[in-house]
């Protein structure tokens, strides 16, 4: 299975022949997500599967062959995993309010597209602490988190290679949790995080 984020002309029509192309290489589309319109053009996420013997450049090959579509990226994904929604996290935040903070957290990778997140507080000296993160998050110790403030302010993040042993170039975004509190996400590699997916992380945020 694969995540892919494909630009397209934002016209009818337009997704159906996207669905087609993909079909032509044998891919089944699982699940997809309008992330943004701008200008003309829209932004979609699909989840897709490819036979055995399916391959990603083909399946890039096809829809960047048709006009005025490109592939911005693409990578491998959890078998049997789905767009998970703001309105599934919100749900589960509501339900136990007094974690919110941890479920964003937990939710974040799936909703946001990345890799890792990690919930950090800003202690009464000033120093911050990660205090929960996801399986796949940095091991933060205060002075890498110091490369990452302030935490008081929703803000994109710009990682060289060589921030962190292991994790390479990756961007993330910081968005305040209320007091003392942030939410950090982050992604290997890219692409950078839109500005609509920057708006809506500060909105859950502001919820939790």
């Amino acid at each position: 299975m694969f995540l892919m984020r494909v630009s397209l002309p934002d016209v009818p029509g337009s997704l159906g022949a996207v669905a087609t192309a993909m079909g032509s290489v044998g891919a089944d589309i699982l699940a997809v997500e309008i992330v943004e319109k701008h200008e003309g053009a829209a932004i979609d996420d699909f989840v897709v599967g490819l036979p055995p013997d399916g391959l990603p450049d083909a399946l890039i090959s096809v829809c960047q062959g048709l006009g005025g579509v490109t592939v911005e990226w693409i990578s491998r994904y959890p078998e049997g995993g789905g767009l998970q929604s703001d309105l599934e996290t919100l749900e589960r935040m509501t339900t136990d309010p007094e974690h919110a903070a941890e479920t964003l957290v937990s939710s974040a990778p799936a909703v946001f597209r990345s890799q890792w997140a990690v919930l950090v507080s800003v202690l009464a000296d000033g120093r911050a602490v990660a205090t929960y993160s996801t399986p796949m998050a940095p091991d933060l110790d205060t002075d890498h988190l110091k490369e990452l403030a302030p935490f008081d302010e929703t803000h994109r993040l710009d990682l060289p290679g060589d921030w962190l042993p292991g994790y390479g170039d990756s961007v993330g975004v910081v968005s305040p949790l209320g007091e003392g509190q942030a939410i950090v996400i982050g992604r290997l590699g890219g692409p950078t995080y839109l500005d609509s997916e920057v708006a809506r992380l500060r909105h859950l945020a502001r919820l939790a």
